[in-house]
């Protein structure tokens, strides 16, 4: 394996990166307030769908991404309105949902779209002077669409928001201690609505770029448990956002070089080659899910 190998793996994993790192940081944002949001899948199939629709329709990129961030607020309207006030649990919430997305996409684009939904059209990669030129990393790390270099500089700003700022210390408090937050005044209700609206938000954009960042159509089930990567990575990351990032790359590496070895011909069978990003999530989890303390308030309604 050559360089140019190894320049090319890191192409295709940062841009791989992209989407999964702006879910999963909405995931993040969603499980410090204590909601366990399963139906991230669902919000980011559904923000793929409506975002490539938005682009088809309108020609207009910031629009679809305007849509695909609504498409993911919706199902995030729908895991809220069950959990928050029918009380069911989070979890089976969310699978419904997860099912109910995977069918409703499919069948608006076969029996109601049709072929009315062509090739969107895609954000163009931004080469930043000089620095993309830097051997290896550079082509990787400085010549992406501005929605990828927008996921990357999210990390440092929910650390921020998490760690240095009121809202944060609310959305922790409501996650670890929600009875404790509410006798301070907070209102444990609200607080867990935004930051499932924000994670909805964030997931619509994420499956959003997973369309509009490359080949710009939308195929049933495009996203293939990317949602639930996320969701892994979030707690491979132990609930900080730069463990969340390290987390995302190493899946989006696997990928990456699933990818690329389909491509080299290499002597082993693809579906064991397809499946490596998922074997790995799972090794991740077994291997270090015991050290790993989520917040005391998850998943709790």
């Amino acid at each position: 394996m050559t360089i140019d190998f190894f320049a090319a793996l890191l192409v295709a994993a940062v841009s791989l990166a992209a989407p999964l790192l702006i879910t999963a940081l909405g995931e993040l944002i969603s499980e410090t307030a204590g909601v366990l949001n399963i139906s991230i899948e669902a919000m980011m199939l559904v923000g793929a769908f409506t975002g490539v629709v938005g682009a088809s329709l309108t020609g207009n990129l910031w629009v679809a991404f305007l849509c695909a961030i609504l498409g993911g607020l919706v199902v995030a309207l729908l895991q809220g309105t069950a959990s928050f006030h029918f009380r069911a649990n989070q979890i089976v919430t969310g699978i419904v949902l997860n099912i109910l997305a995977l069918g409703a996409t499919t069948f608006l684009l076969m029996s109601v779209l049709g072929s009315g939904v062509g090739k969107a059209v895609t954000l163009d990669r931004v080469a930043i002077p000089v620095l993309s030129e830097i051997p290896v990393v550079g082509r990787a790390l400085f010549n992406q669409n501005i929605v990828a270099y927008l996921a990357f500089l999210l990390v440092p700003l929910v650390w921020w928001t998490l760690d240095r700022t009121a809202f944060g210390l609310q959305l922790r408090s409501v996650g670890e201690h929600p009875v404790a937050a509410a006798s301070l005044g907070i209102n444990v209700l609200v607080t867990r609505w935004v930051a499932l609206l924000i994670c909805g938000g964030l997931g619509g954009v994420g499956g959003g770029l997973l369309t509009l960042g490359g080949l710009g159509v939308f195929t049933p089930n495009i996203t293939a448990g990317r949602g639930f990567i996320a969701l892994a990575a979030v707690v491979f990351g132990r609930w900080r956002p730069v463990g969340t990032l390290v987390a995302v790359m190493l899946f989006s590496v696997a990928d990456a070089f699933q990818i690329r070895a389909q491509a080299l011909g290499i002597a082993v069978p693809y579906q064991l080659l397809v499946a490596l990003p998922y074997i790995v999530t799972i090794l991740a989890l077994v291997m270090f899910v015991s050290k790993m303390r989520p917040p005391s308030a998850l998943g709790s309604n």
